[in-house]
């Protein structure tokens, strides 16, 4: 039996007139953090999804570790809407196999009962960002979630891993951006004290998508990343 947890209630808010407001749908809302299993990633940017599934689980009093669709799970009530936790047990590469499989077994809209969280090196470490749609900007697991969705209309919340380096650094690194031995290496303590302020902030962005839906969520909090001096360019 997975956990429950009532968390407001439905209707509370209005949304913004042409944003979909997730608790107008009947079935469940899926909230997928993207990663890799296994203990020799637990700390690496970019099981940054996987942290803030563990976060969001955490702050609601649920347990993900129910098995299914391919995923491990937990299940729980945000605004008078089931919700569904999700961390695929496929590698990074094979997300989309998940996530399809999580779209199917629940029923679920794409476009409406789905949010993908997952790494961005574009975005800098501290700072994260939520679109409704887009490309994949280079990013394996969501390339692999749009491969198998058939579609880019989903929504999904990027956290920033990118590091801020100075000129020399670059110059040092012949002048490209980090890249996969960075992002499947332990973090650094300072860095994952960064990650940890921004998690809490993305969880509860996460309510507010359900709350207030995702146009009302991102007014409030891509504004807000700005507004702290951070900010990246559209894909």
């Amino acid at each position: 039996m997975a956990d429950e947890r009532e968390i407001g209630q439905a209707g509370e808010q209005k949304t913004p007139a042409g944003s979909i407001h997730p608790s107008d749908r009947s079935g469940p809302f899926l909230v997928v953090g993207l990663g890799n299993p296994g203990l020799e990633y637990l700390w690496t940017p970019h099981n940054a999804g996987f942290m803030a599934i563990d976060r969001i689980a955490q702050q609601e009093g649920v347990v993900v570790g129910n098995r299914r669709c391919r995923a491990t799970t937990a299940t729980l009530r945000i605004a008078g809407r089931q919700v569904v936790l999700a961390k695929p047990e496929t590698f990074m590469n094979l997300s989309g196999a998940a996530v399809a499989a999580l779209i199917d077994g629940f029923d679920a809209d794409p476009a409406r009962d789905l949010l993908v969280i997952y790494d961005e090196l574009d975005l800098r470490l501290g700072t994260f960002k939520i679109r409704e749609r887009g490309s994949t900007a280079g990013h394996n697991g969501a390339r692999s979630v749009t491969a198998a969705l058939g579609t880019e209309e989903w929504l999904r919340l990027r956290i920033g891993v990118g590091s801020d380096l100075p000129p020399e650094a670059i110059a040092a690194g012949g002048g490209k951006r980090q890249g996969k031995d960075y992002l499947l290496s332990p973090m650094r303590k300072s860095d994952l004290a960064l990650l940890d302020e921004v998690l809490d902030r993305v969880a509860t962005a996460t309510r507010r998508v359900l709350e207030l839906g995702p146009a009302a969520a991102m007014n409030e909090f891509n504004r807000r990343e700005l507004g702290m001096g951070i900010g990246d360019q559209e894909d």
